[in-house]
């Protein structure tokens, strides 16, 4: 029985509500609104933090990879609303999911796991949003890997035959270093051996028995006062609730450099005691929740969540085999953010065909459509999500996804477009800041 309307079961088997034969597919796609994509990218960010903004603005500058991954609104403001993205079975979704959005963390577990990292958008709505994201990001950082347009079409290919077979399998399985190949065990080795004195050293500064927060403009810049105060507060409620009230005691403050699209959002490094000064303390990161980039396209029924940190938290919680080491909602007045133990940006893996096989890259492309497989089975059947048996049923069809690879080859071009407007208006000065 092939998969119907979001969240349930067609009663019979034609026709396919996701194969758009009566129509010119290509027609379909091209039939996006009129955007204009300045006004609509500085609309969004509007209100940021001014300098960490204008860091998001200069790396959207140097890629349309880099565009991709900052601008996931008007992503999805050029996807149109075709069956393919409305009417496929209901899964949760990491929301924006590329390339960069696969990364190594430590789990509550202490140990180290390769999965999907970033829940900002999460939410409830058709599994196939997903993967146009994710093959549009293939197709979009070809450049970026060093990567012709033909190793691009088998890296997408390689992605989605993982993930149909992963789904198909119906077991939602993991990554750890144990169970890890090619480029992913070598990162994985690498994290499991790291100390944390010597991590420690990159993003902080000694001073005597005390250790602070290293504002290199890079990583991070100073917080003012209000927000060193606002933050201790905020750990010092939280730390109240814990077993070891002590652990959270905050040394130092900072506002965090990390990622593209949240840059200029609410977000801080912060240094606590942890279990002793120095070589002990540890490093979290607080940041603030905002609303999906998907809600307005997305007509599934969402829970009602408590904050958007709720929403963020549950969700990765949900989608991950194992949660990050101190994941945590907070609410602070009228905000909520998301507490975690500090994944540095850093410790993904290397996707580059200059030094790479196209059999390693492909190798590391199945493990992720593999990963997003199961995250999408181990949330399945829970809070309107589709059951497994729903989602197989999807994966076993095979026009949708000829058809979902038609429309990242579609985004992935007005993707450049959008971007070639942006870098004209930016260095125009528009995005001054």
């Amino acid at each position: 029985m092939r998969a119907g309307p979001v969240g349930h079961l067609a009663q019979t088997p034609a026709p396919d509500p996701l194969d758009p034969s009566d129509h010119d597919l290509n027609l379909i796609l091209h039939a996006t609104p009129m955007i204009d994509p300045v006004r609509t990218i500085r609309a969004f960010n509007a209100g940021r933090d001014p300098e960490r903004l204008a860091l998001k603005y200069d790396a959207m500058r140097k890629s349309s990879f880099a565009f991709l991954r900052g601008s996931c609104h008007l992503f999805y403001d050029r996807l149109p609303a075709t069956r393919l993205f409305t009417k496929a079975p209901a899964a949760w979704l990491c929301g924006d999911l590329h390339l960069e959005n696969f990364g190594s963390y430590k789990g509550d577990n202490r140990l180290v796991y390769f999965d999907l990292n970033d829940f900002d958008e999460a939410l409830l709505g058709p599994v196939t949003l997903d993967l146009v994201r994710a093959i549009t990001s293939i197709l979009v950082g070809a450049d970026t890997l060093h990567a012709s347009a033909d190793d691009a079409a088998v890296l997408c290919k390689g992605f989605m035959d993982a993930y149909t077979q992963a789904m198909l399998d119906g077991k939602a399985r993991w990554v750890e270093r144990d169970t890890a190949h090619g480029p992913v065990r070598r990162l994985l080795d690498e994290l499991q051996h790291r100390e944390r004195p010597a991590f420690l050293d990159t993003r902080t500064v000694r001073k005597g028995k005390r250790r602070l927060l290293r504002t290199d403009g890079k990583k991070a810049l100073p917080a003012d006062a209000e927000q060193r105060s606002k933050v201790a507060a905020l750990l010092e409620a939280f730390a109240a609730s814990q077993p070891h009230p002590e652990f959270y005691t905050v040394l130092d403050v900072a506002r965090r450099i990390a990622g593209t699209g949240s840059l200029g959002v609410s977000r801080y490094v912060i240094l606590v005691q942890g279990k002793g000064s120095p070589d002990a303390n540890y490093l979290l990161d607080l940041k603030q929740a905002l609303p999906s980039a998907l809600t307005a396209h997305v007509a599934t029924h969402q829970p009602d969540w408590a904050t958007h940190a709720h929403r963020v938290v549950g969700v990765q919680r949900r989608m991950q085999a194992v949660s990050m080491a101190f994941l945590q909602p907070l609410k602070w007045r009228k905000r909520s953010y998301v507490l975690r133990g500090l994944q540095p940006s850093e410790d993904r893996v290397v996707l580059d065909r200059s030094s790479q096989s196209l059999g390693e890259l492909d190798g590391t492309l199945r493990t992720m459509g593999q990963l997003t497989a199961w995250a999408h089975l181990r949330s399945s059947g829970r809070g309107g999500s589709a059951t497994v048996d729903a989602l197989q049923d999807f994966a076993s069809g095979r026009k949708w996804r000829r058809n979902l690879v038609a429309a990242a080859q579609d985004c992935a071009q007005a993707c450049a477009a959008d971007w070639k407007a942006f870098a004209a208006a930016y260095d125009d000065g528009a995005f001054k800041t």
